[in-house]
């Protein structure tokens, strides 16, 4: 089991969605871990639900994707057909719950800028993973914890002068996969 989920780990969007609908539990689950933080951010940022509501909506997203996966047209658009669900999820939550929310929390306009903060963040984060381990500590203890370039070589052995060049080619690694992955979706959304 140990193995196959690793094996999920490296799949395609399109490809666990494919294995999603065989029955395939590892992809289930890889689909789930890959896409819960985001789906929950939607949830609590974008549309502004309390963390009880969001854990309720978000069970009903990951259950309503389950049940209608045959539906979906295009396997490597399950990232924003799970966001849509998300967003048709906590509507109807607003709507049930009959409270008011202030016109300016779900003004659409916002959400759809929440929504592309949260896809960046996701890119770079799945973009982050993939990076040699070596990289992923460096970018992190720099630009995450805003370590010194001492404090940064201390931790690794690596002499201080040597961190700002390993960041720069770290970061030119970061970009080329995030370019690779912008054009691997333009593809894939038909805007080529």
């Amino acid at each position: 089991m140990l193995a196959a989920m690793r094996a999920a780990r490296e799949l395609s969007d399109a490809e666990i969605a494919a294995r999603c609908r065989e029955g395939d539990e590892a992809a289930w689950s890889e689909l789930v871990d890959r896409y819960s933080r985001y789906i929950y951010a939607i949830l609590t940022q974008a549309y502004r639900l309390s963390h009880h509501e969001a854990e309720d909506v978000f069970q009903e997203v990951f259950s309503r994707a389950f049940d209608k996966l045959d539906s979906l047209r295009d396997d490597a658009a399950i990232k924003p057909w799970l966001a849509q669900m998300a967003r048709r999820a906590a509507i109807d939550r607003h709507r049930s719950s009959g409270r008011e929310v202030p016109a300016e929390e779900i003004l659409e306009g916002q959400v759809d800028r929440e929504i592309e903060r949260l896809d960046e963040a996701l890119s770079l984060q799945q973009a982050m993973e993939i990076l040699p381990e070596h990289c992923h500590e460096i970018i992190d203890r720099f630009f995450a914890r805003d370590e010194s370039y001492r404090t940064i070589g201390g931790a690794l052995d690596i002499p201080p002068g040597t961190i700002a060049s390993r960041i720069s080619r770290c970061l030119g690694k970061l970009k080329d996969h995030l370019s690779q992955a912008e054009g691997d979706a333009d593809v894939t959304l038909g805007r080529k």
